[in-house]
């Protein structure tokens, strides 16, 4: 019986050995899987916090910049509008003046006319003198300050003296006035000066005009042309900062997540090596024990399997008789396997081989053999705990691995995801950029249409 108690704790021995080996296998890769998973998650988050401060920076500077380029824009289009203004107001003066030119143009050639029909000893009427006046006082209001410099002071004195009294230089006859006033070929040469003068007047306008004209297109189209350059890049760097803002909440998302997935996995190895350490001395504290108690049956096996035991023995169960050995040998021989027992029972500290030298002392071979069963039942027992043990590691440890493996599915197909997200923004990007060629060339061509 001791014999085989021997062989059951030599095999639970091997057998435990076997599962702390599997579940210190177990304890090491996860201990390096997750000192590897922690240590990653570290360099990401890391590189995330990096990125998220230069991205950042990135949106900050680009909202400066279109905040900058808005502003250009607004002064360029206010300098436009007032360029504008201006120049509407210009040509509003030059279209009066022009106007009032080719009237005053027109009035002088017909009063020209008339008098070189008197030149060519021609009679004329004296409503045609008449208007010759007029049309001389109506010239001279109008644009005093244009003939100043133009006319000579004896010239306006004759002017005056024209426009009151026109009958004195167109009579038949000359009178007495009109021997001592100048001739009518003076009034002529009068109203030629100040139609040429007028027309010369109407030629700088025209031409000045046609600069102001010209100034301003060119004012124009260079106003018009950094409107547009301010624009598109208002235009671009709100997609950019668009696209900025968002890797960025992206990134913040994916730190947050990292973060959470760090302290799972210090949390887990935290407890993976209590847990781990915890099971290395309780397994060596069983070894050690199981030790002992096969080294104290060990004894007590020799003990009882002795040269006079074996004699006892045979006294004992003598096939041809059967033979009742005294009681006080009986008693020798359980009182000196009791005692080895007893002895490796206070020398290691083991309750079962203290209760199995107590029974050794008090019963009969029988009763040893009954509490030597016990023993191996509670031996049994502990095996028995040991193996759900195990299997409550293989369990964790296959939970782990499951748990890695979907990890690792989710992580292909958030790649996949993104590659495909990827392929969209650039066939996006390609769409936008043919529409916007399509914008310039109706652009184009509608201005050549205007």
């Amino acid at each position: 019986l001791l014999k085989d108690m021997l062989k059951t704790l030599e095999k639970e021995a091997e057998d435990d050995e076997e599962i702390y080996d599997k579940l210190a296998c177990w304890c090491t890769n996860n201990d390096r899987e997750k000192t590897k998973s922690i240590s990653d998650a570290e360099a990401r988050i890391e590189d995330l916090t990096n990125k998220i401060e230069e991205l950042t920076a990135v949106s900050a500077r680009l909202n400066t910049e279109i905040k900058n380029h808005e502003k250009e824009v607004a002064e360029n289009q206010a300098a436009l509008d007032k360029a504008t203004a201006i120049r509407e107001k210009q040509l509003a003066e030059f279209n009066a003046e022009e106007k009032d030119l080719l009237e005053s143009i027109s009035a002088l050639k017909s009063a020209v006319t008339v008098l070189s029909k008197h030149n060519s000893f021609i009679q004329m009427p004296m409503t045609h003198i008449q208007t010759v006046a007029m049309t001389m006082q109506r010239t001279m209001n109008k644009h005093s300050g244009m003939l100043v410099g133009v006319l000579t002071r004896s010239e306006r004195k004759l002017v005056t003296s024209f426009i009151q009294s026109p009958q004195d230089y167109f009579d038949a006859e000359p009178t007495f006035k009109q021997s001592y006033a100048p001739q009518s070929g003076e009034i002529f040469g009068i109203l030629s000066q100040m139609k040429e003068t007028f027309e010369k007047n109407l030629a700088q306008s025209q031409a000045e005009e046609q600069e102001n004209q010209k100034a301003y297109e060119d004012l124009k189209a260079a106003k018009e042309e950094e409107i547009k350059s301010g624009q598109d890049q208002i235009e671009a760097k709100t997609q950019t900062l668009a696209e900025t803002d968002e890797k960025n909440a992206q990134s913040k998302e994916d730190i947050k997540d990292t973060k959470e997935s760090l302290t799972a996995d210090e949390q887990f190895l935290a407890m993976l090596k209590e847990k781990c350490q915890m099971t290395d001395g309780e397994w060596e504290e069983r070894q050690k024990t199981r030790q002992l108690e096969m080294e104290a049956v060990s004894k007590a096996l020799a003990v009882l399997s002795g040269d006079d035991a074996h004699d006892l023995f045979t006294k004992t169960f003598n096939p041809a008789f059967v033979q009742v050995q005294s009681g006080a040998e009986m008693s020798s021989r359980r009182t000196e396997a009791a005692r080895v027992l007893e002895l490796s029972a206070k020398k290691f500290h083991s309750s079962y081989l203290s209760a199995l030298a107590t029974k050794v002392k008090l019963d009969a071979f029988e009763r040893v053999k009954k509490a030597i069963d016990d023993l191996i039942l509670q031996l049994g027992n502990e095996k028995a705990a040991e193996i759900k043990h195990k299997d409550f590691c293989v369990d964790e440890f296959n939970t782990n691995q499951l748990q890695t493996e979907k990890k690792e599915r989710e992580q292909l197909d958030l790649t996949a995801k993104i590659e495909d997200l990827d392929m969209t923004i650039k066939a996006l990007g390609d769409a936008i950029d043919g529409l916007k060629g399509e914008i310039a060339e109706m652009q184009v061509q509608l201005k050549h249409a205007g």
